[in-house]
């Protein structure tokens, strides 16, 4: 399946969220948006992705 993964087109095995996100390397702290839809971190685990989808990956930042 392929997705796209803050603009990178990635080929995927699972379309579990919450695998998808620790094989791309996500660390806490960070939020997710499938195809422009927040996602709360107690749904990653139970969230499925669908071929096509686009996911952004979004981490604070620090700023003064």
């Amino acid at each position: 399946m392929t997705i796209t993964i803050n603009g990178e087109r990635l080929t995927i095995k699972s379309a579990k969220l919450v695998e998808i996100l620790q094989n791309f390397g996500a660390k806490p702290p960070f939020a997710v948006a499938i195809n422009g839809e927040f996602i709360p971190q107690s749904l990653h685990a139970s969230t499925t992705i669908n071929e096509g989808d686009s996911i952004e990956l979004l981490s604070p930042i620090q700023g003064g």
